[in-house]
């Protein structure tokens, strides 16, 4: 059975704010490791987690110049964060990640 664009959206932006949330990937270059993702796509989906009244901040390394720091998810807003690492291995098959 065939995945929808919109299911595999929704499950990419889950999958991200989780990687962020667990400190496994906190920059676009570790989102783009832990997923294989091309750089703009991470950033695209870094970007649409507000549309999800998802939370996600740039925290700026005191003293660093050029976005040097990481992403830190401040509110999960109507998504349950456990409900993500229940049921990681499906969302990883459905995206397509080892």
């Amino acid at each position: 059975m065939e995945t929808s664009k919109t299911k595999t959206s929704f499950y990419r932006r889950l999958y991200v704010a989780w990687l962020i949330d667990s400190g496994t990937a906190t920059s676009v270059p570790a989102i783009m490791d832990a997923t294989g993702m091309p750089r703009r796509t991470a950033q695209d989906t870094l970007l649409a987690l507000g549309e999800l009244d998802i939370d996600c901040h740039f925290e700026q390394q005191s003293g660093e110049r050029n976005n040097a720091g990481h992403y830190v998810i401040r509110d999960w807003g109507a998504i349950d964060k456990h409900w993500i690492a229940a049921n990681l291995q499906q969302i990883k098959a459905v995206l397509g990640y080892p």
